[in-house]
């Protein structure tokens, strides 16, 4: 019965995550062919961390102590779904940017409720949670293949006449649609992502029961501000400013990377072609689940301090690659390996770190404080520096100067991990305040 269960909620996982992963990497290349401003594309980049910054209010506070959450998933999924199909026939900026909010109001808080569905039906969430929320990895790596047959030059194809089908299949996958054909064609990532929202709304009716949560009244209002309060410790806030900044180089990463894959080598880019961009970039994705079963051994050996220093680096290595060697191929798409360290390196380890450094009565509240700099505040500060610096700053006569651009991350990155490396400093569980409970044994408290 458990292995049923855990297979149903790895499915909810795959469908969830699945609807994100298709339309966020190549939304940064369409927004411009649209004729949208910097300013414009930012306001519709940043419906989705608005809608973080709101929903971690509505999905905590409201919507999983007033819905059953099945249902809940079922209808914003199926509202959500049908706002991301009208994205793929709308071109004016108003209409565009009321639609993608309406689905990532929707959307942002079904991600917690995911959670909280898993949580509830496994027995041991220790142990099978991380099997059940690899899903959501294996989703976002699927919803990026379906494109490699998608973004075609279909005419090419035709022209060629092929003989057989591996031939017929050796031509599809070499002629990719790059230029305009490909920015127009990319409104396909909404279709897919709506249709995919659909499935997951009958689906979610088929999740076992999970009634509302009862509320606990001022108590769970009183842990915000216990969370809040902990960053009064040096080393906790210089953490939080570090997941602003972190946010801010994963965001760039995919502000840019769509954009810059597509670019031909005259032009000085790597030159892939249009329907492998997003499997390219899930090779990200690949790795970030090879890294995660790592993770456990890196915290214990190197500590909580150098292995988030090396998360910040990977970015400074990512970057650096791309501003030195834009042209290289086959570098380009080996580098794209490194996003696991990004993610697992920082982002999971943050989350362990709070686990396992805060008070429990506080600690959801804490994982939320970090969230709104992960998925909030920092995403919301890349959506809006980053088409400023690409069109308005490194971008003259119609040519974007890549090397420069790429170079301005880079530097961001290498300040970040010095900043961790001189002044994070956790103190050791037996020197950590009595307002703070380490609940890890030995893993990587006492190397900082």
């Amino acid at each position: 019965m458990q292995r049923a269960i855990r297979l149903r909620l790895f499915g909810m996982m795959v469908l969830e995550f699945a609807i994100w992963g298709a339309w966020l990497p190549l939304i940064y290349s369409y927004l411009p062919s649209l004729g949208f401003t910097p300013l414009q594309q930012s306001w519709i980049l940043n419906a989705f961390p608005l809608a973080a910054i709101f929903g971690m209010f509505f999905s905590n506070q409201f919507a999983d102590r007033h819905f059953a959450a099945e249902r809940f998933l079922a209808f914003s999924h199926l509202v959500g779904g049908l706002a991301m199909l009208g994205l793929a026939w709308t071109r004016s900026f108003w209409p565009f940017f009321g639609l993608m909010l309406l689905h990532c109001l929707l959307y942002v808080p079904t991600i917690s409720i995911c959670n909280s569905i898993a949580f509830a039906h496994i027995r041991d969430p220790q142990r099978d949670f991380g099997r059940v929320r690899v899903g959501g990895t294996v989703g976002w790596i699927l919803a990026a293949w379906p494109f490699t047959f998608i973004l075609v030059d279909w005419q090419a194809v035709r022209v060629s006449q092929p003989e057989d089908w591996i031939a017929w299949l050796r031509t599809v996958l070499n002629h990719g649609l790059q230029g305009e054909a490909l920015y127009a064609s990319i409104r396909w990532t909404f279709i897919v992502a709506g249709l995919t929202s659909m499935l997951m709304a009958l689906y979610s009716l088929t999740l076992p029961h999970t009634p509302p949560r009862k509320t606990t009244g001022g108590m769970d209002r009183l842990a915000w501000l216990k969370a809040m309060r902990l960053l009064r410790r040096p080393y906790v806030f210089v953490l939080w400013l570090m997941t602003l900044v972190d946010a801010f180089l994963i965001y760039a990463y995919f502000n840019w990377t769509g954009l810059f894959l597509a670019v031909p080598a005259e032009e000085g880019g790597p030159g892939i072609s249009g329907n492998w961009i997003m499997p390219v970039m899930s090779i990200g994705q690949v790795m970030e689940i090879l890294t995660m079963l790592i993770l456990g051994a890196v915290l214990k050996r190197l500590g909580w301090r150098t292995t988030l220093v090396l998360g910040v680096l990977g970015h400074t290595v990512r970057f650096a690659v791309y501003a030195l060697f834009p042209q290289s191929q086959l570098l380009i798409i080996l580098v794209q390996m490194l996003h696991g360290i990004c993610y697992a390196f920082f982002f999971a380890t943050v989350s362990i770190f709070v686990d396992a450094y805060f008070p429990k009565d506080s600690r959801a509240s804490a994982q939320g404080l970090f969230n709104m700099m992960l998925f909030g505040f920092g995403n919301i500060a890349a959506n809006f520096v980053c088409p400023w610096l690409r069109e308005s700053v490194f971008t003259r006569n119609g040519i974007t100067d890549w090397q420069g651009m790429f170079l301005v991350p880079t530097v961001v990155s290498v300040l970040a991990a010095l900043a961790l490396a001189t002044l994070f400093h956790p103190p050791s569980p037996s020197e950590t305040p009595s307002d703070l409970q380490v609940t890890v044994s030995g893993a990587a408290g006492s190397k900082g």
